[in-house]
């Protein structure tokens, strides 16, 4: 492995990892929407996230780039399909 994609997983795997944590309010705010058997499969999706983005620091992977978007996808599909389809309202 290169010099620069050594960096590069390094540094891409820690920003994944940030991002990643940065969505937790997201999730932990669904309460105001989302019943709670919904608001436990959030957080348990977003812990296996969280184990995602630390094999990839660990690892030193830049797929850890993809936690906070993976995060951010699934939070705002369960939340919107929960309101179209669930009925569920703030």
């Amino acid at each position: 492995m290169s010099d620069r994609s050594a960096i590069t997983g390094r540094v891409g795997s820690w920003i994944g990892l940030v991002g990643h944590l940065c969505t937790l309010p997201f999730f932990a705010a669904s309460g105001l929407v989302a019943p709670l058997w919904a608001i436990i499969v959030l957080l348990v999706v977003w812990a296996a996230l969280l184990a995602a983005a630390i094999w990839a620091v660990r690892a030193r992977s830049p797929w850890g780039l993809l936690t906070p978007i993976v995060a951010i996808g699934v939070w705002f599909g369960t939340i919107s399909a929960g309101e179209a389809l669930l009925d569920w309202t703030a």
